[in-house]
């Protein structure tokens, strides 16, 4: 089987360790992704949202200090979604209060546990609705705060593949402008990629449940 992978930066060395010889890939850039330049401002009595590795990366990155001290009546709850954000948290020194796999388990957790708090959601420009949508309707207060663009490419892929690996909304909809995804195996690292895919096809799409890169390639092998 050949796949393609939505991806430009993925880790050969893993594919090479889990595939072998049994599979051939190749990979492609679908999205560019520009830091904002955002003035750090106070965060007392705010809890914060994470769902992307490049919303912390950009956080830190202009200088915002969250208090962490859970003695401190003020401190900064950090809520995530996935493995990868939860780990690049650590690397600034910050551990989350809950992380949850995706954007709508955060929701369903946030309303029934965490309803009083006022929460700030650092993302990309192009961060699914999923929290917006549900958290001000249960009268929670919620704001996005912009902390980079992402760009879609809108590759043309001429080469023929038996599956493609998404993992991302945005890189779906990059992908799908100028290709076809009509009779491939379609893999998806986490859910809220294979609610995209699933506006684009009826076909089967296996979905990596743990959100990570390792547990995608364990889907795709399972399901060879």
């Amino acid at each position: 089987m050949k796949v393609l992978f939505a991806k430009k930066r993925v880790d050969k060395k893993m594919i090479s360790e889990k595939f072998g010889n049994r599979f051939s890939y190749d990979v492609v850039d679908v999205i560019k992704m520009k830091p904002l330049a955002v003035q750090p401002f106070d965060l007392k009595n705010k809890s914060l949202i994470f769902t992307s590795v490049n919303a912390v990366d950009s956080f830190f990155n202009n200088g915002f200090k969250p208090n962490e001290d859970f003695t401190d009546k003020n401190y900064n709850r950090i809520y995530c979604v996935g493995p990868k954000t939860k780990r690049k948290l650590r690397q600034y020194g910050f551990g989350s209060f809950k992380m949850k796999r995706h954007a709508q388990e955060l929701s369903e957790f946030i309303i029934e546990n965490s309803a009083k708090e006022q929460f700030l959601h650092f993302c990309g420009n192009l961060a699914l609705d999923v929290l917006n949508k549900t958290l001000p309707l249960q009268n929670i207060s919620y704001k996005k705060v912009f902390m980079y663009e992402t760009e879609l490419l809108y590759p043309k892929v001429e080469t023929s593949y038996d599956a493609v690996a998404f993992f991302s909304p945005s890189g779906v909809r990059s992908f799908v402008r100028h290709n076809s995804i009509e009779g491939k195996e379609l893999f998806s690292l986490g859910h809220t990629t294979t609610l995209e895919l699933r506006k684009h096809t009826k076909d089967k799409i296996y979905t990596s449940t743990e959100s990570h890169f390792e547990d995608l390639l364990e889907t795709i092998i399972h399901h060879d």
